[in-house]
C-alpha cells in the first residue's frame, strides 16, 4: 500500500531539489546563451581577447562542475559524475557553436572548459575537507 506524501512535507522535498539544482540551470542556459550570440555581435577586449574568452570558459565550466557536484549533495562518490556532465556540457556547446554565425567549434574550448572543471572539483573538495573538523 503506498503512503501519501503530505503536501508539507512534499513542498520541503521540492524546496529542497530547487535549491540544489536551480544554479545548475541556470549556469547550463547562460552558457547556452553566451554561445548563442554571434561572432560579428561579441565585444572584442584587444589585446586581452583570447585571455578574457578562454578565462570566462573556464570561470563558466568550473562554476558548472561546482554546482552540479553540489546538486549531487557533494557525494564523495559523485565527483566524477559531476565532472564528466560538464565536460559532456562543453562538448555540446561546442556543437552548439558549430551552428552560430561566425563561430566555431574547437576541441582546445573543450579541452580548457574540462580542465577547469576538474579543477574547480579539486578546489571544493580541498575546501570541504579542510573545513571539516579533525
Amino acid at each position: 500500500m503506498q503512503k501519501d506524501i503530505e503536501p508539507v512535507a512534499l513542498a520541503r522535498v521540492l524546496a529542497g531539489v530547487l535549491v540544489r539544482w536551480l544554479p545548475v540551470a541556470l549556469l547550463a542556459a547562460a552558457i547556452f546563451l553566451l554561445s548563442s550570440v554571434p561572432s560579428k555581435e561579441l565585444p572584442r577586449f584587444g589585446s586581452w581577447d583570447t585571455l578574457v574568452k578562454k578565462g570566462a570558459h573556464a570561470c563558466g565550466y568550473g562554476l558548472l562542475a561546482a554546482a552540479l557536484w553540489r546538486g549531487f549533495g557533494w557525494d564523495r562518490k559523485k565527483w566524477w559524475l559531476a565532472f564528466a556532465l560538464a565536460a559532456a556540457y562543453a562538448v555540446t556547446d561546442e556543437l552548439h557553436q558549430r551552428i552560430t554565425p561566425g563561430r566555431h567549434s574547437s576541441a582546445v574550448d573543450v579541452g580548457i572548459d574540462s580542465i577547469a572543471a576538474a579543477a574547480a572539483i579539486a578546489i571544493c573538495a580541498i575546501a570541504r575537507a579542510r573545513r571539516k573538523p579533525q
